[in-house]
């Protein structure tokens, strides 16, 4: 199992079922998936929401796309991503409604309580602190590093309306600059995911595979980012074969990410090389229901560190 950073790997839709899209197409959207997850982070204010999208985005395209009518396809991507993200804003601001006990008021932006949503890293916060056409011109222009005719393309808007968005973005992103940055740590974890992920965290050092195995839920989702996806017990007690077979010095770590428990491998297959990647888990009853692993994904560790 050697890790090839930003693997292009082929894309499939969330059932596992290979894409129609032509080879060509499917190889770019692997090329571009590191810069599509820092758009969707940013936009969202999480690294895992801005995954789902992205794999939202990859699995619309590989069924949409048609060499005969998109012209540009990065841009086309980009424009998907964009309309994707901005519905799960939409999506979000509804539910955050809905708990508050409140109606929505229809008059108002549609997309302002998203900013409600909490982050955890200072970059992504910052972000959410803009309005999304802001933070959305921003993003384009200034961390991906688009034109201003190929950022209004994305979002479906006028030149001067792109012009003006990213001008009161870069204002206001100036203003939070003179503010204390006050970096909040992570949500804690329960005790609960304490506890299991401390196991988890034992038997994996132990290199005790089939004690791992003990720990999965009979409907637990394997996701081996840009790569497969697996369902059930079954199907999925065969990722912890790939681990026992790996060669050299591998040890886990736990994490907490966005108020999720996750681990960090430390894996040295050469002495002068150290492949550090992480694996997102989650439990329901004890058992675990997710498995995560970012090992051919390794842009996700620079969103976790946070790089702008």
């Amino acid at each position: 199992m050697n890790a090839t950073p930003h693997s292009a790997a082929l894309s499939i839709t969330p059932t596992g079922t290979p894409s129609p899209a032509l080879p060509e197409f499917i190889i770019l959207m692997g090329k571009l998936r590191p810069r599509l997850h820092r758009y969707c982070a940013r936009m969202t204010g999480s690294i895992f929401d801005g995954e789902d999208i992205v794999q939202d985005t990859l699995a619309k395209a590989a069924q949409a796309y048609d060499p005969a009518t998109v012209q540009h396809a990065e841009g086309w991507l980009f424009r998907i991503a964009h309309n994707t993200a901005m519905d799960f804003l939409r999506s979000k601001a509804r539910e955050e409604v809905h708990l508050a006990g409140e109606e929505p008021d229809t008059t108002a932006d549609p997309h302002a309580s998203a900013e409600l949503r909490h982050a955890t890293t200072a970059a992504l916060r910052t972000f959410m602190q803009l309005l999304p056409a802001q933070r959305s011109a921003v993003i384009l222009a200034d961390v991906l590093g688009y034109a201003m005719d190929e950022a209004a393309e994305v979002m479906n808007v006028s030149l001067p309306a792109i012009k003006a968005s990213l001008h009161r973005g870069r204002l206001r992103l100036r203003e939070l600059a003179r503010q204390p940055e006050g970096k909040a740590p992570p949500p804690a974890l329960s005790p609960a995911d304490q506890a299991l992920l401390a196991e988890y965290v034992a038997r994996f050092n132990a290199r005790d595979f089939d004690g791992l195995r003990d720990m999965l839920g009979e409907q637990v989702h394997l996701n081996l980012v840009a790569r497969l996806q697996l369902e059930g017990k079954a199907a999925v007690s065969g990722y912890f074969s790939r681990y026992s077979q790996v060669q050299g010095v591998m040890r886990v770590t736990p994490a907490n990410v966005e108020g999720r428990p996750a681990i960090w491998i430390h894996q040295e297959t050469d002495p002068q090389v150290n492949a550090d990647y992480i694996v997102a888990l989650d439990w329901h009853d004890g058992k675990l229901s997710m498995i995560r692993d970012f090992r051919y994904a390794l842009y996700f560790e620079d969103e976790v560190l946070f790089r702008p």
